[in-house]
C-alpha cells in the first residue's frame, strides 16, 4: 500500500473518531483529500481484502479428500485445527444451500471432525492421515465442532450428517468435559508445557471444566477459562436439541443440559469480580482456590467475543462493563498505536494488534461509528497482499506473524456478508 493510500484511511478513521477534520490543503504525501476520498480509499481497501479472504478461505484451505472427508488446513501450517477448521467453513453455510459442492465439502468437514475427536480427544490439531499432529488439550477445539455441524443443520434443514460416528463423538466430548470437572482426582492428561509437573496449576472444584491450554494454543495461566465455559454452556443447549430431536436420545440430551445449566450457575458464581471504575465482569480465568486474571486475549472465545457465541446479549450489563475493560489499556494485551488500536496476545509480540480481535470488535459492536472506526484499522493493515495476518505491528503494519493464517480472513469474509450494509461504497450496494 502506498504511503498516499495509508494517510487517506488513517484520515478516514479520524473523520469516524471526530479527531480531524478534513484537511483544507492536502498533506504533503497525498493529493487533495475529501471526506467522499478517504471513504472511497477504505471501500476500495476493505472490498480487495473481501474478495481474496471469501476466495482464498474455502478455495485453498478446504480439500476434500479421497475418503469423502474435507481437510481444512489453517493456512501456512499443514496441519488441521479443530477450531480453525470449523471457524474457516462457517461462512460458507448460506452459501451451501444453493450449492451441491459447497454441501459436500461442509459435510465432509463434520466427518472428519468427528474421525479426530474419537481418535484422541484430548488432541487440537491433526494430520492430512490422521496422525496427532498437537495435543494440547483445549477445551473450545472440542466444541467448535459442534457449533459448528448445529448452525449448519439449523440453516440447512440436512440431518445426513449426524452419522452414529458423529454422536459418539459428540458423547465423547461431553464425557471429556465430565471428567475435566474433576481434573486433579479423575482426569490423567498431562503435558510438558504445564506446571506442577504437567497437571497445570492447583485449582478448586467450581464446577467449571479444567482446560490445558487458550484458545491462542498458549498455556492458561489459571485452568478455569471463563470464555470457553461460556462457549461450552451455548454449545451444549445446542447438543441438547441434537439429541433430542435429531437423535431422539432424551437420555443424552438430559446430560448435555444438565451439564450446561451446572457451567453457566459456575460461570456467574465465581467468574466475575468487582473491578473499580468498570463494576461486575467477568474474568479472564481463574482457579478456583480465589485468584481471578483480568485480561482478554484475541483469540475466540474470547471476552469480547461473548455475544458473537450468544451466552449474552451485546447489550448485557455485566458484558457492557467487561467489554469496556478489555477495550481499555487497563487489559495489559489491548495496544493502541499509529494505525490502529486493538486486543493482541502473549502468543505474539507487544503492541502487535491481532485482526481476528478487530473483526470480532466490529462483529459484536452496537455502534456504527466504532464499527466504521475499526474498518478502518483492518483497511489500514492491508500492506498489499490483501490478506488479514496473524497480527501486525500497531505502528508499522509491515511488521506481522504468518503470511498465511485462514480463520481472520474466514472471519472477516462472514463480516462483510453479515453487515455489508455498513460498509462504505461499492459493498453497501
Amino acid at each position: 500500500m502506498s504511503c498516499a493510500q495509508r494517510t487517506a484511511i488513517v484520515l478516514a478513521i479520524l473523520f469516524v473518531m471526530g479527531a480531524a477534520p478534513v484537511p483544507a490543503s492536502p498533506p504533503a504525501s497525498a493529493s487533495t483529500t475529501t471526506r467522499s476520498d478517504v471513504s472511497s480509499a477504505v471501500a476500495a481497501t476493505l472490498w480487495s481484502l473481501y474478495q481474496t479472504a471469501y476466495d482464498e478461505a474455502y478455495s485453498r484451505h478446504a480439500i476434500i479428500q479421497q475418503d469423502g472427508t474435507t481437510f481444512v488446513s489453517t493456512g501456512d501450517i499443514d496441519a488441521e485445527w479443530l477450531r480453525d477448521a470449523s471457524a474457516v467453513v462457517k461462512p460458507y453455510i448460506g452459501l451451501a444451500l444453493n450449492d451441491e459442492d459447497v454441501r459436500s465439502t461442509l459435510r465432509g468437514v463434520i466427518v472428519r471432525q468427528a474421525k479426530y475427536i474419537l481418535l484422541d480427544p484430548y488432541a487440537n490439531a491433526f494430520t492430512l492421515d490422521y496422525r496427532v499432529a498437537e495435543r494440547k488439550f483445549e477445551m473450545d477445539s472440542l466444541l467448535y465442532p459442534i457449533w459448528f455441524s448445529y448452525l449448519y443443520w439449523k440453516a440447512s434443514g440436512d440431518r445426513s450428517i449426524f452419522s452414529p460416528e458423529v454422536q459418539r463423538a459428540f458423547e465423547r466430548v461431553m464425557n471429556v468435559m465430565r471428567t475435566e470437572q474433576h481434573h486433579a482426582s479423575r482426569s490423567h492428561y498431562r503435558h510438558p508445557q504445564l506446571a506442577n509437573d504437567g497437571q497445570g496449576s492447583p485449582v478448586g472444584f467450581t464446577g467449571l471444566v479444567w482446560t490445558a491450554f487458550r484458545p491462542s494454543d498458549d498455556p492458561a495461566h489459571y485452568q478455569y477459562n471463563i470464555p470457553d465455559n461460556m462457549f461450552a454452556v451455548v454449545v451444549l443447549r445446542d447438543l441438547t436439541e441434537i439429541e433430542r430431536n435429531v437423535y431422539r436420545d432424551d437420555k443424552v440430551a438430559q446430560n448435555a443440559w444438565g451439564l450446561g445449566v451446572q457451567i453457566a450457575r459456575s460461570i456467574e458464581q465465581y467468574g466475575t469480580v468487582n473491578l473499580p471504575g468498570f463494576g461486575r465482569m467477568y474474568s479472564y480465568e481463574i482457579d478456583g482456590r480465589g485468584h481471578s486474571l483480568l485480561m482478554d486475549d484475541a483469540n475466540i472465545p474470547s471476552l469480547l467475543s461473548i455475544p458473537y457465541y450468544g451466552y449474552v446479549s451485546p447489550r448485557d450489563q455485566i458484558y457492557r462493563a467487561t467489554r469496556s475493560f478489555v477495550l481499555s489499556q487497563r487489559n495489559p494485551f489491548f495496544y493502541r498505536g499509529k494505525y490502529a488500536e486493538g486486543i493482541g496476545s502473549p502468543h505474539t509480540p507487544r503492541r502487535y494488534i491481532w485482526p481476528l480481535s478487530l473483526v470480532m470488535e466490529a462483529l459484536t459492536s452496537t455502534d456504527r461509528d466504532e464499527i466504521k472506526r475499526v474498518l478502518g484499522y483492518i483497511a489500514a493493515s492491508d500492506i498489499g497482499d490483501h490478506r488479514l495476518h496473524e497480527s501486525f505491528n500497531s505502528d508499522w503494519p509491515e511488521a506481522y506473524t504468518r503470511d498465511d493464517f485462514a480463520w481472520p480472513n474466514a472471519l472477516f469474509a462472514e463480516l462483510m456478508i453479515n453487515h455489508r450494509n455498513l460498509i462504505p461504497g461499492r459493498l453497501a450496494r
